[in-house]
């Protein structure tokens, strides 16, 4: 076996002495497809959701976090302002609240000036910032403000979500690598919650044309179910934390809303938490095999996108902290699960293709293929001069090859564990052979890569 072929795209080549120069800007493709850079470069979003980064970590503890994420060649690190644990009440790691006498109009300087360096130091890495004006419960949360009326005003609601989002938009105007994520794992339930996101969008755009916006939805929904509005740059969705899950149909649903958007797995099951969320672990964890097929089912799908996550990591706990949903691995031994390097091979193995430029076609699989957790997933180049097929358990694959624009490809084993590809041997696009990996069952997943026999990518060294 020899090692894939890694490309340049882990660290930013800008990075001199520390510092980096500001990061492009970002925006949508002309065909709306996928993310660029301002100079339409492809922008690959590998992202990952440390929602309690802001908020409980120190500057040394961000650095640890960052630099390993960039060394994993993340693009994108989704997080909070005003956090989900107890955000208003308990005091970052130097003693700062967020807000002045929780007002979301009146913002604690010294609590900014963290964040600010959060993001600075993001970008000397290479590294967009998915930022999270707000977790849900500070927006939707019944709150009994108004004691005596009973109203139960949420903290932001729709009189104030415009000016905390003209507020916020200020501040990082000149900060190109900012995306705006509105909601924070939670739905609109009435007229007044669905114009409290519409309110802060428009306080964004009052003052910040140029960021991305787009929504993060509770799980088992995606944001176009709720906001296909103006302001809504791309999809992003949601599957929940269960084994059960069928990202690709997401990422169908998705597709059918018009007008066409990129579209982000926003929050996927996630590494080392109880599968369906069960706080008596009834149904097991989820571990690195679910986030590999998480990830491929999603990017073979026609995702313009993945973010990883975990438990741990997500509220960045620690022995001494109390445990979300059974977190038991401190999150600084958490960021060295496999999960986060194997994502990393997957952006490898995608960036050897032009892979902004594959259509998701199932007709290409020739073999029963049920739609279950057996479910092999296809994607073929949009010039027909590679394909890419994953299967979740290791189940044998019949394909297509005459849907190749070639006479003779190559066909290889690609193993997402390892990054290790082997060669198959070479065919007839006439022939339809069936391509059985060494190894099948829970965890032994495999990636099919067909190409041309004369064909521009190199797989192997």
């Amino acid at each position: 076996m020899k090692k894939i072929l890694i490309t340049s795209l882990i660290i930013i080549s800008s990075i001199v002495d520390g510092y980096a120069q500001e990061l492009p800007r970002l925006k949508i493709s002309d065909n709306n497809q996928y993310i660029v850079t301002d100079n339409n470069k492809p922008f690959f979003w590998l992202g990952g959701t440390a929602w309690e980064l802001l908020h409980r970590l120190n500057r040394e503890e961000v650095l640890i976090y960052l630099e390993d994420r960039a060394a994993k060649g993340f693009t994108v690190i989704q997080t909070v302002i005003l956090a989900e644990i107890d955000g208003l009440n308990t005091p970052n790691a130097y003693g700062d609240l967020p807000l002045i006498n929780k007002n979301p109009t009146q913002i604690n300087e010294k609590y900014f000036e963290h964040v600010d360096y959060v993001i600075q130091q993001a970008e000397k890495l290479g590294i967009y910032v998915g930022l999270l004006p707000a977790w849900a419960d500070k927006l939707w949360a019944v709150r009994p403000i108004d004691s005596e009326k009973g109203t139960g005003m949420p903290l932001i609601n729709s009189k104030n979500a415009e000016k905390y989002g003209e507020l916020l938009a200020r501040r990082y105007l000149n900060q190109s690598n900012i995306i705006w994520v509105l909601g924070g794992d939670w739905v609109p339930r009435d007229d007044d919650q669905v114009e409290t996101i519409r309110a802060m969008a428009r306080g964004i755009r009052k003052v910040d044309t140029e960021h991305l916006i787009t929504f993060h939805p509770r799980g088992g929904k995606y944001a176009t179910q709720h906001f296909n509005d103006e302001w809504l740059d791309f999809d992003m969705f949601q599957t929940g934390h269960g084994s059960f899950v069928k990202d690709y149909e997401f990422v169908a649903k998705c597709k059918a809303i018009s007008p066409s958007r990129p579209i982000i797995n926003g929050e996927p099951r996630y590494e080392n938490i109880p599968n369906r969320l069960s706080r008596q672990a009834l149904y097991g964890w989820l571990d690195d095999s679910d986030v590999r097929i998480s990830a491929y089912w999603s990017m073979l799908s026609g995702a313009a996108g993945y973010t990883y996550g975990c438990n741990d990591i997500w509220q960045m706990y620690s022995i001494e902290r109390t445990p979300k949903i059974l977190a038991r691995t401190g999150w600084q031994k958490a960021i060295h699960l496999p999960g986060s390097t194997h994502v990393k091979y997957m952006k490898e193995l995608l960036s050897l293709f032009p892979w902004h430029k594959m259509d998701n076609n199932q007709s290409i699989i020739l073999n029963e293929n049920p739609k279950d957790s057996v479910h092999i997933v296809c994607s073929i180049g949009n010039e027909k001069d590679f394909i890419l097929a994953y299967t979740p358990i290791g189940k044998p694959i019949t394909l297509d090859l005459s849907k190749m624009n070639a006479e003779t490809v190559k066909a290889f084993w690609f193993n997402p564990r390892t990054a290790e590809s082997i060669k198959i041997g070479e065919f007839k696009v006439t022939e339809t052979p069936e391509f059985k990996p060494w190894s099948m069952g829970k965890g032994s997943d495999f990636v099919l890569v067909i190409m041309d026999v004369n064909s521009k990518y190199n797989l192997l060294k």
